[in-house]
């Protein structure tokens, strides 16, 4: 069974990769460790809604667009 955090960690770096950006970049950006950051995307740490929100305003993408895809990706998974 696959784990919410590791949909929410695979969507925020396939958007971050989309855009070319490093984790020190929107770590920076989002104003959290790039440690943290990697661990929300690799899904060994559950974000909060507001790193998400911050990690989601440092990507410049909707919170509601990256919840949607992962809610989908979600269903598609069997969750």
């Amino acid at each position: 069974m696959v784990v919410l955090r590791q949909i929410v960690g695979d969507e925020l770096r396939r958007r971050r990769m989309d855009q070319g950006r490093t984790l020190r970049d929107v770590s920076t950006s989002a104003r959290v460790s790039l440690g943290y950051l990697s661990e929300v995307e690799r899904g060994q740490k559950e974000a909060s809604s507001e790193l998400l929100a911050a990690i989601c305003g440092a990507l410049e993408v909707p919170l509601s667009e990256v919840m949607r895809s992962v809610s989908d990706n979600a269903a598609r998974a069997g969750n």
